[in-house]
């Protein structure tokens, strides 16, 4: 092959491009600005605590200033500084992170910024920039301006600087309410509570200490048990929420911890999770939603941590490893306290459970331990009411039904019995009630049928039967289009004149039924084909109550002729009763029936003239 001569060509960065990228993008509020000029500051801080010999306090100055040409903004600290190699290459360079080391990303967890383009960050909400900075190692003052077409200028300042960087920003056209004094402070405050240094805003000649000194629970959480009224009282005011209790959470390595503030009302399992997130006490995110466990949806939580791993725009972080040990290890933190609150402190853990129960229960799933300690306390509907499980598990076996729609069924029938059956229906329940013998061997349950409910209804004397014989047999082929079978029993409570049952056979045709309703043609065909295998088991059953007033009168002989339009409508009710969703012939019937009853109202009514 013939050597040619290549030219080499270096990428060029559309500037203004990557700061639309930034703003509509990357970033998720022009806001974030004001975080990224405190992270440089955190930064240079750190850097000058680990140069300096001691006697160094860091802190950082913000000021906003009205002037004729617009509103102003200083931001300074007192950092480490830089100097005029550092300028060229930390900021000229995008991309490039201002801390060196090919494996920083990996093993240097003392910088929060990482990706050398923060500054960019302050494009969105003015035209210049400018950075006056003198670096501790000595040398002369910088004067650094950045404009957005990708160009800047460096100069040398004359006279003594003290060490440190400022950054001088005018604000844009329409970037005026990221200069307002009042979002200032409550942005410095969202983004800067927990740093360790102190946070002045200035502002019309008054100075304002933006964050208060750092509670001494910050560094080691397990003292917020003795600061309990300094920590709800900061959970408010940093997280917008009236908090009645929390958890502090912690890791082994100590690196990260945080509060699990306890949510003061119930919450869905859908529930957005957001926790706010520290990173090196700098928000990184006020909406992380997979630091914890997902069964941790009861709280809400402050944490703070120095080895998790931000993504680009400093608002995530990077599912790894250590985000997945970090995690189990605060869910741990979690489930220790429950379980701690179990043996010292049960109504404190009641209180919590009362309103939290889903999230108990879903954590119980999960550990077997946690749910053998806390499974008294948790509630369960059943047919004497709704009860904690140490007080349902005395009666022996337990009864319980799989689905809500199973315990729809039997649960009047059940209740007039006084038969106790628990509803397996709610997510986790059936589930949590399976397992139970396994975390108490003194305790049987068992999963009820609706039709093993039958067995104790009360069956009709031989004479009864014979006279019913013919109007049992009429309803009987009545039923037959929708796989339905008739049985004449007696049983409470009598307000209840049927009551409609499925086996698990009929349950799955009623599914496939409904669902060829609503396919196409070839679904239908494909389910018609799978229903057939269900043809001979598939029935229900229509139980009459022969106590009920109404049953008794349908079935008389003197309504035989009536009787059909009686049954459909009976099997209608029934299907309401047990809040089954009725298929179009099902309503069709239903519609039919009203219409005859009227009819039938009616030319009474013009045969007897009214009067009866």
């Amino acid at each position: 092959m013939n050597n040619q001569t290549q030219d080499t060509y270096r990428f060029q960065v559309n500037l203004s491009g990557m700061i639309n990228i930034l703003s509509n993008h990357l970033y998720s509020s022009p806001k974030v600005f004001l975080r990224e000029l405190l992270q440089n500051g955190v930064d240079a801080i750190t850097a000058r605590q680990a140069y300096s010999q001691g006697g160094y306090e860091g802190r950082i100055h913000i000021e906003v200033s009205e002037t004729s040409t617009g509103a102003t903004l200083l931001v300074e600290d007192n950092g480490i500084g830089l100097d005029e190699s550092e300028i060229h290459e930390f900021l000229a360079m995008i991309g490039q992170s201002s801390k060196r080391g090919e494996d920083f990303l990996e093993t240097n967890t003392s910088f929060i910024g990482r990706f050398g383009i923060g500054l960019l960050s302050c494009f969105m909400v003015s035209d210049d920039i400018v950075m006056v900075t003198q670096s501790a190692k000595g040398g002369p003052a910088l004067e650094w301006r950045g404009k957005p077409d990708g160009t800047y200028t460096i100069r040398k300042l004359e006279g003594i600087h003290a060490p440190g960087t400022k950054v001088f920003l005018r604000c844009k056209e329409g970037s005026e309410p990221y200069f307002k004094e009042g979002n200032l402070q409550e942005w410095l405050l969202h983004y800067g509570a927990l740093l360790p240094y102190p946070i002045q805003l200035v502002s019309n000649q008054t100075t304002r200490l933006i964050n208060p000194p750092s509670p001494p629970w910050v560094k080691d959480p397990k003292l917020a048990r003795k600061h309990r009224s300094e920590v709800l009282a900061f959970g408010k005011q940093v997280l917008g929420e009236t908090f009645r209790d929390f958890i502090p959470l912690h890791t082994s390595s100590g690196r990260t911890g945080g509060i699990a503030f306890i949510l003061p009302q119930a919450v869905n399992l859908g529930a957005k999770r957001n926790h706010r997130v520290y990173l090196k006490h700098m928000l990184v995110s006020e909406a992380a939603d997979n630091v914890l466990p997902d069964w941790a949806f009861f709280v809400k939580c402050m944490i703070w941590t120095d080895e998790l791993q931000p993504t680009a725009s400093r608002e995530h972080f990077y599912e790894n490893v250590q985000l997945e040990q970090v995690r189990e290890e605060l869910g741990s933190t979690i489930r220790q306290e429950l379980m701690r609150m179990a043996e010292y402190d049960p109504d404190r853990l009641q209180s919590i459970i009362s309103l939290h129960a889903l999230s108990m229960k879903a954590l119980a799933v999960e550990d077997s331990s946690f749910y053998s300690i806390i499974h008294e306390w948790l509630p369960f509907e059943s047919t004497f009411g709704t009860k904690p499980l140490g007080e349902l598990k005395q009666q022996s076996p337990l009864y319980f039904t799989a689905t809500l729609d199973e315990y729809r069924q039997i649960t009047h029938v059940a209740s007039a019995q006084s038969m106790l059956v628990v509803n397996g229906g709610y997510i986790y329940d059936a589930e949590l009630l399976s397992l139970l013998p396994l975390i108490d061997p003194d305790v049987q349950t068992e999963r009820l049928l609706p039709e093993e409910v039958s067995l104790s209804f009360t069956d009709i004397t031989p004479q009864e039967r014979l006279d019913y014989y013919e109007s049992v047999r009429l309803a009987d082929s009545v039923l037959q289009k929708f796989r339905c079978q008739v049985q004449l029993r007696r049983f409470k409570p009598e307000e209840i004149p049927v009551l409609y049952t499925l086996s698990q056979e009929s349950a799955q045709w009623r599914v496939m039924e409904a669902t060829k309703e609503v396919s196409t043609d070839a679904l239908s065909s494909v389910l018609g084909s799978l229903g057939a295998t269900l043809k001979d088991t598939a029935y229900a059953t229509l139980y009459f109550n022969l106590n009920n007033p109404v049953i008794e009168r349908a079935f008389h002989p003197a309504h035989k002729a009536m009787l059909p339009t009686i049954i459909e409508m009976l099997y209608c009710n029934a299907l309401m009763m047990g809040h089954y969703p009725m298929n179009r012939q099902e309503t069709a019937l239903l519609n039919k029936g009203i219409i005859q009853f009227i009819d039938w109202g009616m030319t009474a009514s013009h045969t007897t003239g009214g009067d009866e």
